[in-house]
C-alpha cells in the first residue's frame, strides 16, 4: 500500500513513532521539568540560600581563623575564600546530581514506574536514560550557575576564566554517574541510599582536599583524596579560578579521570535499563 492510500491516523502514529525516534530522549527531559514545576520555588530557594549560608561561614567566618594563622598569603597563595570557594560549586554540582541519580532514577523504576510506562511507548532504555541524564544537567546548570554569580559577587572568583569552574563543576556532577547505574539495578528500597550518603558521599566530601589542602591529611588518608571525584573537580576548578599551581599532566588526570567515571556510569546506567525494561 503506497503512503498517499494510508489513512490519515496511520501516517499521524508514523510521524509520532519517528519524532520520538529523532527526539525520545528530549521529551524524556520535557517531562522531568514539567514535572517538577511544584517544587520550583523550594528548589531555587535552596539554590540561593545554600551559598550565601556556605560563603558567610567558610569567607566570613572560618576564613578569619584561616588568615590569623596562614597570614595574608592564605592557602595556595590565594585568600582563603579564594581556596574554598571552587570546591563549594563542585559540591553544590555533586549534591544535586547525587541526588537525582539515586532518587530520580529509582524513581522512575520502583516508587512511580514512569520508566516503564514510557517504554511501553515508542521510547527505548536508551532514550529515557540519555533523557534523564539531560535533566540532571539542565537542573546542576541552574543550580551552579546561581552559586556561581553568588560567589563572583562576594569577590570568591574574579578573571577571564573563571566561567569555565561552571563547567568543571558539572563534569564533576556527571561523575557520579555510577549512582546511577547502581539505582538501576535495585528493586526492593532498603534504605540503600542512607548507606551510600553516610559511607561514600559524606567521607569523599570530608577527605578530597574541600576545605583544606589534601596535603593536611596524613599521607594514609590522601588515597582517599586520590581517588575521590571531588577532590579532582575542586582541583581542577581552582586550576581555571586563580591557577596554574600544578604539573599539566596533572590537570589533564582530573579531566581525564572525571570524563572516564562520566561515560563509564552513563552507558552502564542505559545498558542495565535496556535489560530491565526489556523483561
Amino acid at each position: 500500500m503506497s503512503a498517499g492510500t494510508l489513512h490519515p491516523d496511520t501516517l499521524d502514529r508514523a510521524a509520532l513513532a519517528e519524532r520520538s525516534k529523532r527526539f525520545g530522549a528530549w521529551y524524556v527531559t520535557e517531562h522531568r521539568l514539567r514535572s517538577i514545576r511544584m517544587y520550583v520555588w523550594s528548589m531555587l530557594t535552596m539554590a540561593l540560600g545554600t551559598p550565601l549560608l556556605y560563603l558567610l561561614a567558610f569567607g566570613v567566618g572560618l576564613a578569619t581563623l584561616v588568615t590569623g594563622n596562614t597570614g595574608p598569603a592564605g592557602v595556595d597563595g590565594v585568600s582563603y575564600l579564594q581556596f574554598v570557594a571552587p570546591a563549594l560549586l563542585v559540591m553544590a554540582t555533586v549534591a544535586v546530581a547525587s541526588e537525582e541519580f539515586t532518587f530520580g532514577i529509582l524513581l522512575g523504576f520502583k516508587w512511580n514506574p514512569i520508566f516503564v510506562g514510557m517504554n511501553a511507548a515508542p521510547l527505548t532504555g536508551r532514550q529515557i536514560i540519555d533523557g534523564s541524564f539531560l535533566f540532571v544537567g539542565i537542573r546542576a546548570l541552574v543550580t551552579v550557575g546561581l552559586y556561581f554569580g553568588i560567589v563572583v559577587l562576594f569577590g570568591g572568583m574574579s578573571g577571564a576564566w573563571v566561567w569555565l569552574t561552571v563547567a568543571v563543576a558539572l563534569l564533576s556532577g556527571f561523575s557520579f554517574s555510577l549512582l546511577a547505574a547502581y539505582s538501576a539495578t535495585i528493586t526492593e528500597d532498603k534504605g540503600q541510599f542512607a548507606i551510600v550518603q553516610r559511607l561514600i558521599i559524606l567521607p569523599l566530601t570530608l577527605f578530597s582536599g574541600t576545605f583544606f589542602p589534601l596535603t593536611q591529611l596524613p599521607i594514609f588518608l590522601q588515597w582517599i583524596g586520590w581517588l575521590s571525584p571531588i577532590w579532582h573537580g575542586s582541583e581542577l576548578a581552582r586550576q581555571v579560578s586563580y591557577g596554574p599551581t600544578e604539573p599539566f599532566w596533572l590537570t589533564l588526570v582530573h579531566i581525564g579521570y572525571l570524563g572516564a567515571l562520566a561515560i563509564v556510569g552513563w552507558q552502564l546506567c542505559v545498558r542495565i535499563a535496556v535489560r530491565r525494561l526489556d523483561k
